[in-house]
């Protein structure tokens, strides 16, 4: 959601007061936040769910809305917090705590159940991921006046999404610049032999084998109906 002045922001919260939008955002965590998490019992935080309804291996939820002051905002107005454990390698920053990453959103959702509101907000946050990815590789230079150029964007942007046709793992989830710099600038030759080309990848390239492997679940996709 994008506000572009203050009387915009005033209309946005009398619309949220009314009852004529819903809201579920992103919530810094100021200092009172970070309070109010560091406040709450152990026996506060519930299991997070994934897409599936199920619980998930690392996260939990709590709700910290009577630690704070909402005064500003409407009425409705819950902040929910996540805690994970970040995966391994990954550092810390100084907004973290005893080993655990935080993240809190601010919404005007009334389920009792705060696991299942956290989860589509975080399922919402993931399609807006993509949408920001497919813009990294070429839906941002739309439209042009000629129509067969914005044929060869919307190719390049489709092009990107078979990174979930043929990678596993890391590289499944990794954003363009990443992929870019991890698969699309390995070394290679092009090696003609018997009539036929062969693409041959420079082994010691860190993901070659990676890329390798792509090729062949690409090669073992089934043809498109019609």
């Amino acid at each position: 959601m994008r506000v572009d002045s203050a009387g915009a922001t005033h209309d946005l919260l009398d619309w949220c007061r009314e009852g004529q939008i819903g809201f579920s955002v992103g919530y810094d965590l100021t200092e009172s936040v970070r309070a109010a998490i560091l406040a709450l019992r152990q026996e506060s935080w519930r299991p997070a769910l994934d897409q599936d309804d199920t619980e998930r291996d690392n996260g939990e939820v709590a709700e910290i809305t009577h630690l704070l002051d909402l005064s500003a905002w409407p009425e409705r107005a819950r902040v929910i917090v996540r805690r994970e454990r970040p995966h391994p390698g990954a550092q810390l920053s100084f907004q973290d705590h005893d080993g655990h990453r935080f993240q809190a959103i601010l919404t005007d959702q009334q389920d009792e159940d705060i696991e299942l509101i956290e989860c589509r907000h975080r399922a919402r946050a993931r399609v807006e991921d993509h949408i920001r990815a497919d813009k990294d590789t070429g839906l941002r230079n739309l439209p042009f006046r000629d129509f067969a150029l914005n044929a060869v964007w919307l190719e390049l942007v489709l092009i990107a999404w078979t990174q979930a046709l043929a990678l596993t793992g890391e590289l499944a989830a990794c954003e363009p610049k990443r992929l870019r710099y991890r698969l699309l600038h390995v070394a290679a030759r092009l090696a003609f032999s018997g009539r036929q080309a062969k693409l041959q990848l420079a082994a010691s390239w860190p993901w070659a084998v990676d890329l390798a492997a792509a090729f062949a679940r690409l090669k073992a996709l089934p043809a498109p109906a019609g």
